[in-house]
């Protein structure tokens, strides 16, 4: 296609997105998008005004409350530029605090947006300035950290061009955020989850599925029932109350997303849900991975990823003269979020059915390659396994053996059928900013307590933490993380990025969440090269709500443990 044909595409394309508009729906996220074209409004530029207030939207046919950022669901997308400064003034019309972090952003600790730990929040009725540098480039999102108005809707995405030349090239974009809605208000799911922590899960195993030769065999039944532990409580909230998102629309609703046959197009995915961890893909349709939490990769071609909670992935694809699903499965296969890739509006691509739900296993208890169910009740509960860690009911189990599973595919895509995106292939374009070796070793357990809803870091609540984390500012440390629960965690660092530590030396991919698969570990290295304090949690809300969040704080005298 020529770039005169092309530039009449995109004209005519827009015409029609105009008599489609949705006014709660801001420019990128219209039913029919042409994509992120020059002509598309956007916020950008050194001045930017956001207000955040109730609104009313409509999802798959119905009514929803929620909480959106100048009067739309999701926020709108802002656009801004590397090495220039911006100045982004929120106002809150909600009747309780609010906040914006700039999830992913390398800001002053001030700027981050984490009330009661960075700022004090945003009262009702009044505005705060952020003010602060762009000194990076890629693919994140903004969103609440007060209470749970993120549920709400209280998101949007950001992209942010390189100052110079993009080392990725395509010939179109698109954005494509991921979210999870409900009409229930999150402080009802919330007390719901307190009440019994597997109120949402409605695909447990039968009796009939027994007598049908499905899911367990008899003998794991009775071993696992044992244990109190529920093979399918892979996920808190599920599609029993949630409808899984595409830019604000639901599976029904069929955002459409158009190109012409033949481009390369990005497309820009955000997970903004709450809860809900997605696996992507789009049949038929090769994804290369060129971006990971805004951070350039080596390209990777994958035909399925998983992107966990407050991760962002950039994909090209090339599509031919004809319309596709985009699939972006719960990682529960309780429901799925869907739209449309099509060079004509009106086309549409079958929509494959869910696949069968997955089962935690023994590695997903921290069994490692153990075989066999002798010895197990005792294993999960041996604190012989971590003896640093306090006896508190934030302890319901430990792993005997985790191991690192970066290398594995994430939890019930081991079967797949064909390639799914593992940790392990994500390589940096450029070598690590700092090369140097750590000078000290940290291990941080993720622990909880399904039967109460409890949630913890190295089996303490937020609540009831005594002392931040502590780093020497410009320090090296490596940072393993051990996941004693059996359900993913990913967890976030604010204000800085991370090298995992999966084989790559001077090319690790550097990244600001991690999702830490059950059973196992996942190992960092982190130059603290952001002094103040930073929030460092658990991204599934209602996990951090529940108590997965500690503080870290990054000071220029020198940190416990950290030596001379």
């Amino acid at each position: 296609m020529t770039s005169s044909s092309r530039r009449g595409f995109l004209r005519d394309a827009g015409l029609g997105l105009g008599a489609l508009a949705v006014p709660w729906l801001p420019a990128w996220a219209q039913p029919v998008s042409a994509g992120l074209a020059p002509a598309l409004p956007t916020l950008s530029g050194t001045d930017i005004a956001l207000t955040v207030d109730h609104l009313m939207a409509t999802i798959d046919g119905r009514p929803m409350h929620a909480i959106g950022v100048n009067g739309t669901l999701p926020a709108p997308l802002l656009r801004l530029r590397e090495g220039q400064r911006v100045r982004l003034t929120v106002t809150n019309r909600l009747a309780e605090e609010t906040s914006i972090h700039w999830h992913g952003l390398l800001v002053p600790f001030q700027m981050d947006g984490v009330p009661g730990i960075s700022f004090p929040g945003i009262a009702p009725g009044t505005s705060f300035t952020y003010d602060f540098p762009i000194v990076q480039a890629g693919t994140y999102w903004y969103h609440s950290h007060s209470g749970l108005q993120e549920q709400m809707g209280h998101y949007g995405p950001i992209v942010i061009d390189p100052a110079g030349a993009d080392p990725v090239a395509a010939d179109r974009e698109h954005v494509i955020v991921l979210s999870d809605h409900s009409p229930l208000h999150p402080h009802a799911i919330f007390t719901k989850l307190k009440q019994q922590g597997g109120y949402f899960n409605y695909q447990k195993q039968t009796l009939a599925g027994l007598l049908a030769g499905r899911d367990q065999p008899a003998a794991d039944r009775r071993a696992w029932g044992g244990m109190r532990m529920d093979p399918t409580d892979v996920s808190d909230v599920t599609g029993a109350t949630y409808t899984y998102l595409v830019n604000g629309h639901g599976p029904t609703d069929d955002w459409t997303a158009l190109f012409a046959p033949g481009e390369r197009v990005r497309l820009r995915i955000v997970n903004a849900a709450a809860m809900t961890n997605f696996n992507l893909r789009i049949p038929g349709l090769p994804l290369t991975i060129v971006q990971a939490d805004g951070q350039n990769v080596r390209p990777v071609t994958v035909d399925e990823l998983q992107i966990a909670v407050a991760e962002t992935y950039d994909l090209i694809v090339t599509p031919a003269d004809r319309a596709y699903a985009l699939v972006a499965e719960a990682w529960d296969r309780s429901g799925m979020a869907r739209a449309t890739l099509t060079p004509t509006p009106g086309l549409r691509a079958e929509v494959p059915p869910l696949r069968r739900r997955p089962l935690a296993t023994m590695r997903d208890m921290g069994m490692g390659a153990m075989a066999g169910m002798a010895g197990m009740h005792h294993g999960m509960r041996d604190f012989a396994a971590a003896p640093g860690l306090p006896r508190t009911p934030a302890v319901q189990t430990i792993a005997p053996m985790p191991i690192d599973r970066t290398g594995e595919p994430p939890q019930g895509l081991a079967d797949a059928g064909h390639r799914v995106l593992v940790y392990r292939d994500l390589v940096a374009l450029d070598a690590n900013p700092d090369p140097r070796a750590p000078s000290r070793q940290l291990r941080i357990h993720l622990t909880g307590n399904m039967e109460r809803y409890m949630w913890a870091f190295d089996g303490v609540k937020l609540n009831v933490v005594t002392a931040p984390i502590a780093f020497r500012e410009g320090e090296r440390v490596r940072v393993t993380l051990v996941n004693d629960t059996m359900m993913a965690h990913p967890i976030h660092l604010h204000g800085h990025f991370f090298e995992l530590v999966t084989g790559h030396g001077d090319h690790s991919p550097r990244k600001h969440t991690i999702n830490v698969a059950p059973g196992g570990t996942a190992t960092f290295d982190l130059t603290a090269d952001a002094p103040g304090d930073w929030a460092f949690h658990c991204h599934m809300l209602y996990h951090m709500h529940a108590g997965m969040m500690q503080v870290v704080s990054v000071r220029s005298d020198p940190a416990p443990g950290a030596g001379a």
